[in-house]
């Protein structure tokens, strides 16, 4: 038996300790977007930092302005092993639970339910995003710990507080500890699979640009009868502007916007292809059928690797119950941008202003706000690390790992990039019917214990580099 056969074999065996050491850390509610969950963000930390030394990490509880940083180090159990320097990222933070009248029991009492289909789950606020995928890595490490005595890599953990509410702490943390943190290659789990046995790395991750903005145009609100005809409407202005963004092919009229989106390449648009994701198995579960962007594009790339412009709110004028005659002397909308490739976050920022100030009457004016700027990030597809991992997860799940981007984002692994000059394997286990974010979130069993098997054929496969 291999040293690998023999750390799959121990993960089978102890799969119900592995489950018990999670829902110990699904049991402390680490909401990090509420203040008076502090005192639970720094027990869950201190609690991965304790579990962290007893697989022989040098683990330490770093403070930041926020949510402390767990920090752990394999010094001393990585003595004599080759292959690259690996920070694996997770976070010990979750979503706030509400409406709490909405889950079956209560979120931060994990427990094993099964489907009507037999699949086994564990249902847990955090238990797939992100407690449950991080234990999927420090379970594999544990494994292998305890079958050859080290780990196959030296790797350092980095498990933040604070994903859950912008990682607003660690973008200072990860620079000013630049030196400590400038590896070779960085692990993420907080992705998922691309349906429930089909194993995916994400290539690619959106970035983010989000705008406020607040059209004046007369002193007061009007009365209608009055003013209407002659006076300016700031909804009909707000409206025209932002309907001017789409041509009437589904692109985005903003001069540049498409400056630095790349085309797939071939092998990888084929592949994406072949995942037959048509409008009618994507939009139809939602009510839809007929995709609004880029006419040109398949589905698959309009929602994972194409560049998007929505908006996301629009208020003005009279609201409540019943009528009220008046013409707002105010409208606003709230308009968010996914970036792809090297897309320029405040290029499209300020782009996206100068848009809209060029179509402004002289007597009217406008305001802008900024909710967020975060750029995007593009991983090289003939990353050796990418293809050992695309060659090991499909001998686990028994098919070929898809590459494929993710429509949203991760915040501070673009700053793995652009602060410390590292790429990243993103691999995760979560699925679509995982209801993150909401009610009743849940982590498949199989994903769990097949989660950390696959962790420990990537360690294995990296440490042979």
């Amino acid at each position: 038996m291999s040293a690998l056969d023999a750390v799959l074999s121990r993960i089978d065996r102890d799969i119900d300790q592995s489950v018990e050491r999670l829902f110990a850390l699904l049991r402390i509610a680490s909401i990090s977007t509420d203040p008076a969950f502090a005192p639970q963000c720094k027990e869950a930390a201190e609690h991965v930092a304790a579990d962290l030394k007893s697989i022989g990490f040098e683990a330490t509880v770093r403070p930041t302005e926020g949510h402390p940083v767990v920090v752990g180090k394999s010094n001393g159990v990585t003595t004599g092993v080759s292959g690259p320097r690996v920070l694996f990222y997770g976070h010990y933070d979750v979503q706030p639970v509400d409406p709490l009248d909405l889950w079956k029991t209560p979120p931060f009492e994990p427990r094993i339910e099964t489907l009507p289909d037999g699949r086994k789950i564990i249902v847990a606020r955090g238990a797939c995003d992100d407690k449950g995928q991080a234990m999927t890595f420090i379970e594999a490490c544990r494994a292998f710990k305890a079958v050859t005595g080290k780990l196959p890599l030296p790797i350092t953990m980095m498990i933040e507080g604070e994903e859950e509410c912008g990682s607003q702490h660690l973008f200072k943390f990860v620079r000013d500890n630049a030196d400590e943190f400038k590896l070779d290659l960085a692990l993420v789990c907080d992705t998922a699979m691309w349906d429930q046995k089909t194993p995916a790395i994400t290539t690619s991750l959106r970035g983010l640009v989000y705008e406020d903005v607040k059209i004046t145009c007369a002193d007061r609100d009007l009365h209608s009868g009055v003013f209407g005809g002659a006076a300016q409407n700031p909804i009909r202005l707000l409206t025209q502007i932002l309907g001017a963004m789409w041509d009437a092919n589904g692109r985005v009229t903003i001069p540049g916007f498409y400056d630095g989106v790349p085309e797939l390449p071939a092998d990888i648009k084929a592949d994406l292809k072949g995942l037959d994701l048509t409008a009618e198995k994507f939009l139809g579960p939602i009510g839809l059928k007929i995709p609004s962007g880029e006419k040109d594009r398949m589905v698959i790339e309009l929602v994972t690797t194409r560049p998007t412009a929505e908006l996301n709110g629009i208020v003005g004028g009279y609201t409540g119950e019943g009528a009220k005659t008046v013409i707002p002397g105010q409208a606003s909308a709230k308009v968010s941008f996914r970036l792809v490739g090297t897309q320029d976050p405040q290029k499209i920022r300020d782009n996206f202003r100068a848009f809209v100030k060029a179509r402004m009457p002289s007597d009217c004016s406008v305001e802008f706000g900024n909710f967020g700027l975060a750029g995007p990030l593009q991983l090289s597809f003939d990353n050796p690390a990418l293809n050992k991992a695309r060659d090991v997860l499909g001998v686990e799940w028994g098919k070929k790992a898809v590459a494929v981007g993710a429509g949203g984002s991760i915040p501070i692994v673009a700053d793995f990039k652009n602060v410390l000059g590292m790429d990243s394997l993103l691999v995760g286990f979560a699925l679509d019917d995982d209801r993150v974010h909401s009610p009743n979130e849940k982590f498949d069993l199989t994903c769990y214990h097949k989660g950390i098997r696959s962790w420990a054929r990537i360690l294995d496969a990296l440490s042979e580099a």
